[in-house]
C-alpha cells in the first residue's frame, strides 16, 4: 500500500527558499500523479502544484507561479517542490497527495487524491 512522507519544511525568512520532498514507501510513484497542497491556519487546503506521471505536465496555482517548481525522480520514488522567494502568506502545512493515473501528460489538483502524507510545516517570518 502506497504511503507518502513529506519532509523539508522549516522556518525561513521572507525571500528564502526550501525544497520539500514527498517520498513514497513500498511502491513506485511512476503511475501516480503527485500533487502538493497547503493549508494555512484557519483556511481550507488549497492545491499549489502537481506533476503528471510522465513528468511532462505540471500545474501551478497563480499565487506560486514563477516561485515554485515541481519535479519527480521516479527512480528515487520522490517528488520535490522547490519553493523560492518565500512570502509570509506561504506559511502553512504542506501535504503531498497521490492520484492513480498511469500514462498521463497533464494534471490537476481538483480531482480526488486518494493517498496523503501527514504534511510538513513551512513558516515564513522575519
Amino acid at each position: 500500500q502506497l504511503q507518502l512522507v513529506e519532509s523539508g519544511g522549516g522556518l525561513v525568512q521572507p525571500g528564502g527558499s526550501l525544497r520539500l520532498s514527498c517520498a513514497a514507501s513500498a511502491e513506485t510513484l511512476k503511475n501516480y500523479v503527485i500533487g502538493w497542497f497547503r493549508q494555512a491556519p484557519g483556511k481550507e487546503r488549497e492545491g499549489v502544484s502537481c506533476i503528471s506521471t510522465n513528468g511532462g505536465g505540471t500545474m501551478y496555482a497563480d499565487s506560486v507561479k514563477g516561485r515554485f517548481a515541481i519535479s519527480r525522480d521516479d527512480a528515487k520514488t520522490t517528488v520535490y517542490l522547490q519553493i523560492n522567494s518565500l512570502k509570509p502568506e506561504d506559511t502553512g502545512v504542506y501535504y503531498c497527495g497521490a492520484l492513480w493515473s498511469p500514462h498521463t501528460s497533464s494534471c490537476t489538483t481538483l480531482l480526488h487524491y486518494a493517498v496523503w502524507g501527514r504534511g510538513t510545516q513551512v513558516s515564513v517570518s522575519s
